[in-house]
């Protein structure tokens, strides 16, 4: 790790071109890793004379330029949702080189100083965050999907790893959760006759919808049972699926498909919890509530979000370069049900975007260190699919 820290300090700052109001910014460590490239921490240059659009520390998902289209398709939903207070902004794109004159694309996005959903989950070590941050958190949530919902997207992949915590400078020690990771989200087919069933699967196999795994369906119904699988996650401080040792991908798939039960709703909570859980457990999506719903439900009641700012703002000088790993616990069982799988239901293997040669450094570190194979035809259900947005 400190050779690799020391590795990525020692490289040479990278140029930006200053096209379309392009800004100068040198590469800080990394914090992220997978199949689309690589996560770093970033600074401007000139952080006094900066263009204000631009924060003095941003979060910076670089890739190849030969390699970088599933980042590319990702900043196009970024240019749909940029406007919501409750979406990790993005600032642009660039193109850099190094000093080997290699060229990398990279998408210019908000940092988020309290890291992800799923690092606080886990420091709550299985029981949970008090109901009252929970409901900041879902009401925030709510609101990005809302917005997403809006524009014509499905995000594909809500779940801990990609809800973000942005510091709300209007109430010290206070974080707003925004969503984040827009690798997976594609096009609404609803406003369709024709509704196309799309071959390739999108997500996280603990948060996908009945429907996604029996039917290969993935509209805005499937972001809202995954935010009930989140908000579960938040209140108990486990998966919302009552996993037995050793349970792996393919037996969760099918009990999920099956669509016979939905995960547990613990009765030590409140009243208002276990109805706004219910709603978003509907086995049939049809009856399945909204976002905009759910927004009405007993349970947002009373959610303070004014003050909340676009951008969280940081000098480069009070951000401290370190990076916490935080991954899933063994307790939990199969890793893989944490990891994106990649496959399609015509092919005869499936493979995990992450890289199992790199020591990674992510949210879902455990799903990357025990990154592996398996056979599509010993699933019933695929897992998921990492085909970018618009495939």
């Amino acid at each position: 790790m400190k050779r690799k820290a020391k590795h990525i300090e020692e490289e040479e700052s990278m140029k930006c071109n200053n096209n379309n109001g392009g800004v100068a910014w040198s590469r800080g460590p990394l914090i992220g890793k997978g199949g689309f490239g690589s996560v770093y921490l970033a600074s401007l240059k000139n952080p006094k004379s900066r263009n204000g659009y631009y924060p003095p520390v941003m979060a910076v998902k670089s890739a190849e330029v030969s390699a970088s289209c599933s980042l590319q398709k990702e900043k196009e939903v970024f240019n749909c949702l940029n406007g919501c207070p409750f979406i990790i902004k993005c600032f642009g794109e660039e193109t850099t080189s190094n000093k080997d004159g290699e060229m990398f694309y990279n998408v210019l996005l908000e940092y988020a100083s309290g890291g992800n959903l799923a690092c606080l989950i886990k420091k709550s070590d299985g029981v949970g965050l008090p109901e009252l941050d929970v409901k900041r958190y879902t009401r925030s949530i709510l609101e990005g999907i809302c917005y997403i919902h809006s524009r014509g997207y499905v995000h594909c992949d809500l779940k801990p790893e990609n809800i973000l915590l942005v510091s709300n400078r209007a109430k010290a020690g206070e974080f707003v959760a925004k969503v984040g990771d827009f690798g997976l989200a594609k096009k609404s087919e609803k406003r369709n006759k024709k509704m196309k069933i799309d071959p390739y699967l999108r997500g996280t196999a603990l948060y996908m919808a009945p429907e996604t795994v029996a039917n290969h369906v993935q509209e805005s119904p499937c972001d809202i049972w995954a935010l009930g699988c989140v908000v579960l996650e938040m209140l108990t401080g486990k998966p919302a699926w009552d996993l037995k040792p050793h349970v792996t991908t393919e037996e969760l798939l099918r009990k999920i498909g099956d669509g016979y039960e939905s995960p547990k709703i613990p009765s030590q909570i409140s009243k208002d919890a276990k109805d706004f859980l219910k709603r978003c457990f509907v086995a049939n999506p049809m009856f399945r509530f909204t976002a905009e719903m759910l927004l009405d439900e007993p349970f947002m009641s009373g959610v303070d979000l004014d003050g909340v700012e676009f951008v969280e703002t940081l000098d480069a000088e009070s951000v401290e370069w370190t990076v916490t790993l935080c991954g899933t616990d063994d307790e939990f069982s199969d890793p893989s049900l944490y990891e994106e799988w990649s496959f399609t239901s015509d092919e005869g293997s499936c493979f995990s975007p992450w890289s199992d040669d790199e020591e990674g450094i992510a949210s879902d570190v455990d799903a990357m260190k025990h990154a592996s194979r398996v056979e599509a035809n010993a699933v019933q259900y695929p897992a998921t699919c990492t085909i970018p947005a618009g495939a």
